[in-house]
């Protein structure tokens, strides 16, 4: 009995012997093989996954990342898909001026030039009943209260001038000349019937009609004209107008022929003496600064986009930007910079003299003068993101360059560097195999560090609108929407997802840098 209690005991201690993980009870405390050796890259990482600041920074990454590139693709809508409502709209619809200017009729046949008409004007002013020009004596007859004939001396006809308005009730028409002047002179003498051509005509409420009771046209003294060419205005409508200036009415409804009714609001100009007439119409505009909803998360742009969507697609087009000018840059830099540090003497003072150029270039105003003659040459927005792309990353290799050649001054004399090259090992296996590994962490550190920068260059172009043009999406030309104070007080959802995405990237890739430097370095750790 109290062997098989003994037999329980062990099995129990191995159970719990196993349950904490150790391999074999029997090694002692100062046994090697109870020490797990890890392998650089493994205690980088181990000493990077312990920083809680770097790995709030990775976290913040991650989420950007799948939220620019996943969040695009299951977005139910496109990146340049426009939204559109019916509202009401208040157009410009036609204009109506009281007319105090003289219009002018010429006769059949003749002649009545604008200088003969500008002499009339002036004989009227100082009442004299005969002018001349060119040679030529004309003569003034008065046929009514601002209404005359225009003839010459002893000859023709030429016109008549007269303030009161003859309109066609047809718009394709036009009113024979003895009509016109027979018509205006009955119309003044305040007559109902005249006879014009051997015809017969008779005028009620200001309307001209023929003996078979055909309207042919109406005189006003208000020019009424419409905005478009290809719409005609009614007697009906001009009326109505009119009554309602007369009256000082503002807003007046009228139903035009189809039987569709519409709101027209009066617009005064005191100082042409003129008025607009705004038609109000239900028409498809851009969804533009909608507020946000169950469609549109964060509401819609100034183009009647959706924000959210355009936010996807504009963290993806900004964190390419930024992984692409430092792949460019890097690329650039890491060449230029190993040579430079490898062999010394005149390659290096060249390639430092060259690096010393390029920091002197300003590369803010050369950007933009680039980006001014891109829009003068008005070139594809997705060719100008390649440009962009290339201008940054070419001007941005100088400090990655001048970074690689200081580590490789002070790595080429270290005795692997001896041993490599008593081995025979070739010159550019020496420099990429041998001595730009050794530099990758700093590289990797100083990359992770220059894409925040480069992003933020980035918008800053895209917000003065020199980056990245639309139809494409940046963080940047998306704050570039809120162009005014107004836009800046009331539509807060276009810009400040926008820029709370682009600051807290940044930050996230800082944070993600210096973790990077204190695990690639410990002893930088404070």
């Amino acid at each position: 009995m109290s062997e098989n209690k003994d037999k329980i005991q062990e099995l129990r201690e191995d159970d719990i012997i196993e349950d904490k993980g150790f391999e074999d009870p029997e090694y002692s405390l100062s046994d090697d093989r109870r020490v797990k050796v890890l392998s650089p890259g493994a205690m980088v990482a181990k000493r990077f996954f312990r920083n809680r600041t770097a790995m709030v920074g990775l976290v913040i990454l991650l989420f950007m990342f799948t939220f620019s590139f996943v969040g695009g693709i299951v977005s139910p809508y496109d990146e340049d898909q426009r939204f559109y409502r019916v509202d009401s709209m208040q157009k410009e619809f036609c204009s109506a001026i009281k007319n105090n200017e003289f219009r002018y009729s010429t006769a059949e046949g003749q002649e009545f030039s604008s200088i003969v008409q500008a002499k009339m004007v002036l004989a009227v002013q100082t009442k004299q009943s005969e002018f001349s020009y060119g040679g030529v004596d004309y003569k003034l007859d008065v046929l009514g209260e601002d209404f005359y004939a225009v003839s010459i001396k002893n000859g023709p006809e030429l016109g008549i001038a007269y303030k009161s308005v003859f309109f066609p009730s047809d718009e394709s028409a036009k009113l024979p000349y003895n009509v016109e002047k027979e018509g205006l002179l009955a119309y003044t003498n305040g007559e109902h019937r005249f006879v014009a051509d051997g015809k017969s005509y008779m005028i009620d409420d200001d309307g001209i009609v023929e003996s078979g009771g055909v309207e042919i046209g109406y005189i006003s003294n208000y020019i009424v004209q419409s905005i478009m060419s290809d719409v005609f205005l009614s007697r009906d409508f001009k009326e109505r107008l009119i009554i309602a200036i007369n009256d000082g009415i503002e807003d007046f409804v009228f139903e035009d022929e189809q039987g569709e009714e519409f709101e027209y609001r009066i617009e005064y100009d005191a100082y042409t003496n003129k008025y607009t007439i705004r038609q109000a119409r239900d028409t498809f505009v851009y969804d533009s600064y909608g507020a946000p909803s169950k469609e549109h998360w964060l509401g819609t742009d100034r183009n009647g986009m959706d924000m959210l969507t355009r936010l996807m697609y504009g963290g993806r087009v900004s964190l390419i930007i930024g992984f692409i000018v430092e792949l460019i840059a890097n690329f650039i830099g890491v060449i230029l910079g190993g040579i430079s540090g490898y062999f010394g003497g005149w390659v290096d003072n060249l390639i430092m003299r060259i690096v010393d150029i390029f920091y002197c270039i300003p590369s803010m105003p050369i950007i933009i003068i680039l980006g001014a003659a891109m829009d003068a040459q008005m070139v594809d927005p997705k060719l100008r993101m390649v440009y962009l792309m290339l201008i940054l990353g070419f001007l941005g290799w100088p400090g990655v360059a001048r970074m690689i050649r200081g580590q490789i001054l002070s790595l080429r004399e270290q005795e692997f560097m001896t041993a490599t090259e008593a081995t025979g090992i070739s010159i550019s296996r020496r420099i990429f195999r041998h001595l730009v590994p050794n530099v990758i962490p700093l590289l990797i550190v100083s990359a992770s560090m220059g894409i925040g920068g480069t992003i933020i260059t980035e918008a800053t172009l895209s917000f003065l609108g020199l980056g990245v043009k639309f139809p494409f999406a940046s963080w940047g030309n998306i704050i570039n929407d809120v162009n005014n104070t107004f836009v800046l007080q009331n539509y807060w959802f276009i810009w400040i997802p926008a820029g709370v995405l682009l600051l807290t990237t940044v930050l996230a890739f800082n944070l993600v840098g210096d973790g990077l430097r204190d695990a690639f370095d410990p002893r930088m750790k404070r």
